[in-house]
């Protein structure tokens, strides 16, 4: 029997079988994801001295392009072969590195560490004292019982969700220095490796061009070593902004902190400090818990701490951050809520650093596609003439 085919239904039936291919393969992706995060891990775990080197490199670069532009730039340097400069230059960026990392070990770190011991210690006084103040309120007010206990259980288990908190700052810090210590073979490993890169760097990215011209066509080598130019460059700039911005928001605290006599002024001013490396979201993550060390000593300075918080972080939205960061990312404040959440979940804190960035490459480059997409159809490719009246 002769079967007649239809070259519209056979084309329907076969775009549906590709579509539930698809289908049932994301499906089974979805579904082994832990098998493939196993797998994903135990590779890292391989490669790991070479992404530590990697980004150990990739931070230190900064320091090495200053020495080498600004500080190793006299007449007198000129004369030095350009390997003894680059040797000479690498060695002034970790000696600054080292040196940097030294002072926080030496004065930063024992005393944050004495304020969380001493923290931890007085738990007991300030849950007697706080559970006094809130029951002398309580009474104060008259409240009816059934509200009363309700009110009290409420406040209980916040200060019991806090005592765990606070509690487990000392077993969380052990635990990241047992890691640190476990891994520290592997740092030590990923700094010779960074200095190898640095030192071969013009030459592993001219061997990076290379191969990219080498197995692709010029037009899209063209386009992908560019998009490599503009991701360094945002990235880059966007990191580095980042850090100085928040360690300037960190000093700017103390100051302020150490004039109000706030308590634990150190350990706060850190909190902040580190928090606000993270977009959007640093500055709760950072007051939240700042504000709870606060209101066990004294609930008015509390208030005025989140007062003093609000100040900063308005100066430093309005006047610091775009002062150093300029308009590095380009893309609005959704789309920087979005960036962190998914990133957030998907590499956590880490994540919630660098997923702004990583998305605004990401965002460019689909931006890229489409606007070259819809002038080849010679349409218009700004947004604004999309919307409607």
């Amino acid at each position: 029997m002769k079967i007649n085919w239809n070259n519209k239904y056979t084309t329907i039936a076969i775009y549906s079988f590709l579509v539930a291919v698809s289908i049932i393969l994301f499906y089974l992706a979805i579904s082994q994801v832990s098998i493939f995060t196993d797998k994903l891990n135990s590779i890292l775990i391989i490669f790991q001295p070479f992404i530590i080197g990697f980004s150990i490199a990739y931070i230190i670069n900064f320091l090495l392009e200053f020495y080498e532009e600004k500080v190793l730039k006299e007449k007198y340097i000129k004369k030095v072969k350009l390997k003894s400069k680059r040797g000479l230059a690498i060695t002034l960026s970790y000696v600054t590195a080292f040196f940097i990392i030294g002072m926080v070990v030496k004065f930063l770190l024992p005393q944050v560490l004495d304020s969380i011991l001493g923290l931890v210690n007085d738990i007991p006084t300030y849950i007697n004292n706080t559970t006094k103040f809130v029951n002398e309120i309580i009474m104060d007010l008259n409240i009816e019982e059934q509200y009363s206990k309700t009110l009290i259980d409420n406040i209980n288990n916040v200060i019991n969700y806090t005592i765990k908190f606070i509690t487990n700052l000392i077993p969380a810090l052990g635990g990241f220095v047992a890691r640190l210590a476990s891994s520290i073979w592997n740092v030590i490993l990923g700094i010779i490796v960074s200095v190898y890169l640095l030192i071969d760097k013009e030459k592993l990215c001219a061997l990076s061009k290379k191969v990219t011209y080498g197995l692709l066509p010029e037009s899209y080598a063209n386009s992908i070593i560019k998009l490599v130019h503009k991701s360094n460059y945002t990235f880059g700039r966007f990191l580095i902004g980042k850090i100085i911005d928040s360690l300037i928001i960190g000093i700017l605290t103390f100051i302020i902190l150490a004039i109000f006599k706030m308590p634990y002024t150190i350990l706060v001013s850190v909190i902040v400090g580190i928090t606000n490396i993270i977009p959007f979201f640093g500055p709760f993550i950072g007051a939240i818990p700042s504000f709870i060390i606060i209101l066990f000593v004294s609930p008015v300075q509390a208030l005025w701490f989140l007062l003093i918080i609000f100040i900063i972080q308005q100066l430093d939205g309005n006047v610091i951050g775009p002062k150093i960061l300029g308009d590095t990312i380009g893309i609005s404040a959704f789309w920087i809520l979005f960036s962190i959440l998914v990133a957030g979940k998907v590499l956590g804190i880490i994540g919630m650093i660098i997923g702004v960035p990583l998305f605004a490459i990401f965002y460019s480059i689909v931006k890229g596609f489409i606007e070259g997409r819809l002038r080849n159809k010679g349409l218009k490719t700004e947004t604004k003439d999309y919307m409607k009246d």
